[in-house]
């Protein structure tokens, strides 16, 4: 029997709007401001070795209602190991229903391992108490919370990696986890090299107001802060402004910003090809990092992916776009978005886990080696 659901915490997101026994109807809440819905997290009280039946209703009208089928939900009895619920998707109804057996009297359901603030905090303060890290806030969110940056090398190639502008795609920060872990080990090749030649810039958390809020895609006051980086301004997006105010003063040679992609069951990269300054140059240093990242690892493909703009027609509001433009003639900037899925890997699947935060952390292992390979190349 199912004894209580419960989303007041950190990232949680779910509406109850039937309980009987073992079966619940339930919704999703709307990001606050906005249209956007898609992300839910929430504890299951019931009884161990019984199967309980949830229905999240309404998907329909989700953000990406091509994300539902094929995809199974995030089921944790200790917080620490995700695996996936038995799930399936009705597209008549809108409906994705979860079967599972809780082992203990109590376990969590997400649309992904979550990534909580307090392990966000975690993450900065471990980071930034190793040897050669300096701490950064670079302004506040709108609810007052601190823009983390950590920034570590001695060298002259300056290189961002940001992720976490949709906060519902918590995928990137496990990502981001990988990376620092990697760039703070003394004993790691990739990093002593990549340190000794450039100046790294790293923000784990783009949007610590929806993180915490439990959005899927926008802040406090219901923007896309990835369609805010022609003009950002205090009062909508000012965590996107304090960080495009920062790399004005560092300059961008290398750039990745993170996602996750409710529909393609794949990761890929997107670029920067449709931008006004574009030159062969960034475009050959791009075509090479995707695909020696792509011989590294065969978590990541080439043949899937989104749509390449036309030449001169990007969209600058988003960051790719704007921060290869806006440092193309000083540093020859490349710049890319890094996607990874919410549903399982389609050319390596891992059925009891699907994608996972263990294999995010490895791939934020491999792009780093990658940039190491080619790192003189942006001198």
């Amino acid at each position: 029997m199912i004894h209580d659901i419960c989303s007041a915490f950190d990232s949680g997101n779910i509406v109850v709007v039937e309980q009987s026994d073992t079966h619940a109807r339930l919704t999703i809440n709307k990001d606050r401001e906005s249209d956007f819905f898609q992300w839910f997290h929430f504890r299951l009280a019931a009884d161990p070795g019984e199967e309980v039946v949830l229905e999240i209703t309404g998907l329909t009208d989700s953000a990406y209602p091509q994300g539902w089928p094929d995809y199974a939900a995030c089921v944790s009895e200790d917080r620490d190991y995700w695996e996936r619920a038995e799930s399936s998707y009705d597209k008549q109804s809108g409906t994705l229903t979860i079967r599972h057996i809780p082992a203990s009297g109590i376990c969590w359901f997400a649309y992904f391992a979550p990534y909580s603030m307090e392990r966000h905090h975690d993450l900065v303060a471990e980071a930034a108490s190793a040897e050669g890290v300096d701490y950064r806030c670079l302004g506040h969110s709108l609810e007052g919370q601190p823009m983390d940056c950590l920034e570590m090398g001695e060298g002259d190639i300056p290189v961002w990696l940001y992720a976490r502008q949709h906060p519902g795609e918590t995928m990137a920060e496990w990502w981001m986890e990988g990376v620092l872990e990697k760039l703070t080990d003394p004993a790691d090749p990739h990093a002593r090299l990549l340190r000794q030649k450039c100046r790294i810039y790293v923000v784990p958390n783009m949007n610590p107001d929806g993180s915490r809020r439990g959005h899927l895609r926008t802040n406090y006051a219901g923007v896309n802060l990835n369609r805010e980086w022609h003009d950002p301004t205090p009062g909508r997006s000012p965590e996107v402004l304090c960080v495009r105010n920062a790399m004005d003063k560092t300059g961008c040679a290398f750039a990745i910003d993170v996602h996750g992609d409710e529909a393609i069951p794949a990761v890929f990269i997107a670029g920067f090809e449709g931008i006004p300054s574009w030159t062969e140059k960034q475009g050959e240093l791009y075509h090479r990092y995707r695909n020696l990242l792509a011989a590294r690892t065969p978590d990541f493909q080439t043949e899937l992916g989104y749509p390449v703009a036309p030449k001169g027609k990007a969209n600058l509001s988003m960051s790719t776009n704007q921060v290869a433009e806006r440092f193309a003639k000083s540093h020859g900037c490349v710049a890319m978005t890094l996607e990874m899925p919410f549903k399982d890997n389609r050319d390596l699947p891992d059925a009891e886990q699907g994608w996972s935060p263990e294999r995010c952390k490895r791939l934020g292992d491999d792009c780093l080696a990658v940039l190491a390979e080619m790192v003189d190349d942006f001198a």
